[in-house]
C-alpha cells in the first residue's frame, strides 16, 4: 500500500508543480539545475518549490492512508 501511495503521491506532485510553476514563473517549464540560461535564483527557487510540494502531496496522502485505521484497526507505524 505505501509503495503504491508513494508513486502516486509522485505523479500528483509533480502535475501540481509544473501548473505552479507556470502560474508563478509564467514560464512553461520549470528550470533544471544544468540549465545554462537559468540563473541561479530562478533553480533555487525552483528546487525549494518543487521541494515543498512533494513533502506536502507525499504527507497527506500519507497521513490519508494512516487514518484509515477504522477499516484495519491499526494506526500503521
Amino acid at each position: 500500500m505505501g509503495l503504491a501511495l508513494g508513486a502516486v503521491s509522485g505523479m500528483i506532485a509533480g502535475a501540481v508543480f509544473k501548473q505552479t510553476w507556470k502560474v508563478l514563473a509564467h514560464d512553461k517549464d520549470a528550470p533544471d539545475a544544468t540549465d545554462e540560461s537559468r540563473n541561479w535564483g530562478e533553480v533555487i527557487l525552483a528546487a525549494t518549490l518543487q521541494g515543498a510540494i512533494f513533502a506536502a502531496v507525499k504527507a497527506l496522502l500519507d497521513r490519508s492512508g494512516a487514518a484509515t485505521t477504522s477499516l484495519t484497526g491499526n494506526w500503521p507505524g
